[in-house]
């Protein structure tokens, strides 16, 4: 064989190889799921890094309809059992409206607040702590305690958080943890 067509078929198998590679990663990413609406109309994936582009739309008035995911009763097969957020961006569980009781706080913003970034352009990792306290580049928070048990699979020193505004209940925020899917009420504490 000459040099000329060795050197072509080299470059053929080495380009193959770098295609099936790059094939195999992809699909190891993204557990070999589709990223479309699926038979459930979108969303068939939560976590595994996707990071929503915004936080959830406020409530709309009128009498809440609680749905919140609830221990043992996820929203479809394979999802958490927490709220959580459909990689289509729906976030699941936040619909419990603005006067839900276990997010009241007497003094909102008593520690001021969160200057520090929110949104899809800021991820967080997690420093250490726990759900009563935790923090993250010196900042300091704190999980409302009704929303402790949606934080279990939580890696409390290394998780990465993106933090959203809540809309709909003053002086909270949303951590939403990128690995697992999953958000949680969180108040800001201030620096540390």
């Amino acid at each position: 064989m000459s040099k000329y067509k060795t050197d072509f078929l080299l470059r053929i198998l080495t380009v193959a190889g770098l295609a099936m590679a790059t094939a195999s990663f992809t699909l190891a990413q993204h557990g070999g799921e589709e990223h479309g609406g699926g038979a459930h109309g979108g969303g068939g994936r939560v976590g595994g890094g996707f990071v929503p582009a915004h936080g959830p739309a406020p409530h709309p008035s009128g009498n809440p309809h609680p749905q919140a995911p609830q221990a043992g009763h996820p929203d479809r097969e394979g999802h958490p059992e927490a709220p959580h957020v459909h990689n289509n961006g729906q976030w699941v569980g936040h619909d419990t409206g603005r006067n839900d009781a276990n997010y009241h706080l007497d003094h909102p913003w008593e520690h001021g607040r969160f200057t520090g970034g929110i949104g899809r352009g800021h991820i967080w990792h997690l420093g250490g702590g726990g759900p009563g306290r935790f923090w993250f580049n010196g900042w300091a928070w704190s999980v409302a305690p009704f929303d402790v048990a949606f934080c279990s699979g939580w890696l409390w020193d290394s998780d990465p958080i993106v933090i959203y505004d809540d809309p709909d209940h003053v002086g909270w925020y949303l951590a939403y943890n990128s690995r697992l899917g999953v958000y949680a009420h969180v108040q800001y504490m201030g620096p540390m």
